[in-house]
Parts: structure tokens; sequence; C-alpha cells
């Protein structure tokens, strides 16, 4: 039961996302006056849904994702009358381009001419579409808000919590014994012992772990002075510092040869301040982009992890199924305590929102992206017709990019049910 509930506090987190990355696009299209018909939790048929006005509220069987129906997302060609539906086409992706065109033209009903999206000016259509991604941008903000600054997160101290007995490799790091032959860690020549409080290193005040770690890391090779505080006294201490190869802190994927000491720090739970929200929201946005980048590369250990014995990666992309899955499991296990299961629920619902906020801004139709792209161009073309006074270029016609639309649809779904597949075959684990 526990394990049940974990997984659903994950899956109705995600839809509530979802609707209120929807709501995100549905506030601004009211606000211009957007005709808008649906508005959908969900795809595939339908599970309940309720008219209220012009538009229908809905949930889908199919939790995968949501929508809005605003009429007039596909404008008619340059020339044609408003509502005017011409079926030439002179090319098998011309005739679905206008096949689209012609079934987005003809839930224009007569008095809607101004209530159509097409017509919209460049910059309420970039705010209609940048609502939902905005949405979720800030749900993200809110999330890691209520984390860092109201629960509190585990700190490293730099008080020294275990002193490794020998050098070992990053890629060892598991390692329970020393191998045969194995060199002393620089802690342990130095007589470093558990609770010993560092206070100064190289000759500078160490307030914190992380610049303790950084200062270790550039002084490998080096024999330095250090001050720890042990038993209520300050025990002056010289470490040689020595090379070893560790995780790099900005990618966790390369391995670089950098100072090593040799100790692990104690942690406590610390509440910190606004500064720590836009400092962890800033470093989260830089890695999720690089990994949205790498998307391609990651699919690939995905599928290879899906359809052999390959060991799924922890830090590649994960479905609605993979994220529900790793909730039960946080939720069953003894590995955490309560406040740290709050913790990491709050902290997974975070990233997810952040990651789905990013996503929606690649700037390719379908995705949100796609339509802000065609309205940023709208607002060069017109920039420019202005300043050379040419005359108006009007809306752009984003129907144009519809073979790329269909292509990057079936990717997407492709995407999605790999993404499932493995996410029961092989599942990303958070627990041992």
């Amino acid at each position: 039961m526990v394990y049940l509930a974990g997984m659903l506090i994950l899956f109705f987190g995600l839809l509530v996302s979802i609707a209120l990355h929807e709501l995100g696009h549905f506030s601004f299209a009211k606000l211009f006056r957007v005709r808008t018909t649906q508005f959908m939790v969900g795809f595939g048929p339908t599970m309940w849904s309720k008219r209220k006005g012009e538009t229908e509220y809905g949930v889908k069987w199919i939790p995968l994702g949501g929508y809005i129906r605003m009429i007039g997302m596909l404008p008619p060609r340059k020339g044609d009358a408003p509502g005017q539906v011409r079926r030439v086409s002179t090319g098998p992706w011309q005739g679905l381009i206008e096949s689209a065109r012609g079934a987005a033209l003809e839930e224009i009903r007569p008095g809607d001419e101004d209530r159509v999206f097409y017509a919209k000016k460049w910059w309420q259509k970039l705010l209609i579409m940048f609502g939902g991604p905005a949405m979720n941008l800030l749900l993200s903000v809110m999330f890691f808000a209520i984390l860092l600054m109201g629960i509190g997160t585990k700190q490293a101290q730099p008080v020294i919590g275990e002193v490794l007995e020998c050098m070992v490799p990053a890629s060892q790091s598991q390692t329970t014994e020393c191998p045969a032959n194995a060199a002393p860690t620089p802690a342990a020549q130095a007589g470093l012992k558990p609770g010993d409080r560092i206070v100064a290193f190289g000759g500078k005040k160490i307030d914190d772990y992380e610049k303790l770690r950084v200062l270790i890391r550039d002084s490998g090779g080096r024999t330095v002075p250090m001050t720890v505080e042990r038993d209520g006294r300050d025990v002056q201490l010289s470490v040689p510092v020595t090379r070893n190869q560790m995780y790099d802190l900005d990618d966790q994927d390369k391995i670089v040869n950098v100072g090593f000491l040799g100790i692990t720090p104690t942690s406590a739970i610390e509440r910190q301040g606004p500064g720590a929200v836009a400092s962890t929201m800033g470093d989260l946005t830089a890695r999720t982009a690089g990994a949205l980048v790498r998307m391609p590369e990651k699919m690939v250990g995905v599928w290879n992890a899906a359809f052999s014995d390959e060991k799924r990666d922890p830090n590649g992309p994960v479905g609605v199924v993979g994220v529900s899955r790793i909730g039960g499991e946080v939720a069953a296990s003894s590995d955490y305590t309560n406040a740290e299961k709050v913790s990491f629920f709050v902290m997974l619902l975070g990233s997810l929102n952040l990651a789905v906020g990013l996503f929606n801004l690649v700037p390719l139709l379908p995705l949100d992206g796609g339509h802000i792209a065609g309205a940023l161009l709208e607002a060069v073309k017109k920039a420019f017709a202005k300043i050379f006074r040419r005359p108006d270029p009007g809306y752009v016609d984003v129907a144009k990019a519809l073979p790329v639309t269909y292509v990057m649809a079936v990717v997407l779904i492709v995407m999605g049910g790999l993404l499932i597949y493995a996410d029961l075959v092989n599942p990303v684990t958070v627990t041992g």
C-alpha cells in the first residue's frame, strides 16, 4: 500500500502539473479573446468532460500529456479570404498541409474573425504559447523554494565523517576493501580523525564544505598546512595532497585528475535563502538543457537497456511509468526517513516541471517552442518591414512547417513508447 501511495502521489502530481501547464496557455488565450473549445488533460478517448460556456473541460484515458484546442491555429494561405478552404495540392506534403489547414479553418464560425489564434498580434501569440512552459518553470521554482527554504536539505559540513584508508579511483569508489598495494590516503597519512572540524586549509578560513572541496581539488601534488578543531582545541597539520581520478563537479559523466585528500564529510539539515533557490535553479537549468541536447544519445542507452541486459543509466530519461515506480520505491523504502521522503518527492516534482518546461521550449512544432519561434519570426519580419518602409508582411504561415511537425510527432510517440517499455522491463531504481 505504501508503494502504491508513492506511485499515485507522483502520478497525480504529474497530472496536476500537466493541467496547470494547459492552464497557462488557457489563461492567456482567454485574456486575448481566442475562442478555446477544449481544455483536456490526457489523450485518447474521453473519461469525463463538462461543457461550461464555449469550452469543454475534461480528462482523457491516456495520461501522457494534455492540450487546449484554440480555433485558427493554422492560418489560411496568403490571398485567401478568412475561412476559405482550397483543395488544390501539388504533392503529398502539400496535400497534408492543406488538409490540416482546411480542418483548422472549418472550426471558424461567422463572427470569429477576431478570435482566431493566427490573427492575434505576435506578442499575444508568444504569451499564449509561452504561458504553458512558464507555468512549469514557476512550479519548479515553487517546489525548490519549498524544499530549500521551507524544509531544508542536507548540506555537507567541514567536519570529517570518515577517513578513507587507501587510494582508489572514482571508478572503484564502491570498493569496500583496499586493493593490494593501494597507497594510504593523505588524510590517513596526516592522522586526520572522524569528528575533526576543518577550520583552515592552505591558510584560508573554511566555513563550508564546498569551499574546502574546491581548495583540495586545486592542491594536488602539494603539501598543504591545515588547522582542525579536535576536542575543543586547534591542531596544526601538514597534509601531502595527492592526485586521484575523481568525477568532475560540473559533469558527473566525466572523470578528471584532481587533488585528493581522502575524507567524507558529515551532513546536517539546513534551510537556505532565496539566493540558494536562484543558484540551484540556474545550475539545474544548465544541466537539464545539456541533457536535452544529449537526448538522442541518451535514448540509444534506453534502447540498449530495454532490449538487452545493459544497466539503465540512472541519469538518463525516464517516462511517466518510471517516475511513478520511483515514487513507489522511495515511499516503501526503509533507507529514508519520512522527512527525506517528503524532500525527495518535492525535489522530483520540481525537477520534472523544469524538464517539461524546457522541453516544451524546443523551437520545433508541435512543441510550444515551435509556435514561439513563429511569433518571434513574425516580430522580426514586421520590424524589418517597418524599418525599410515595406508593406506589413502579416502573420507567419506555420502550416508550412507541418512536415517537420509530423516527423516530430512520430519521434515523440516512439520515444514515449520506448520509455514506457524500458520503465516496465528495466526500470531506473534509486534504492539498493
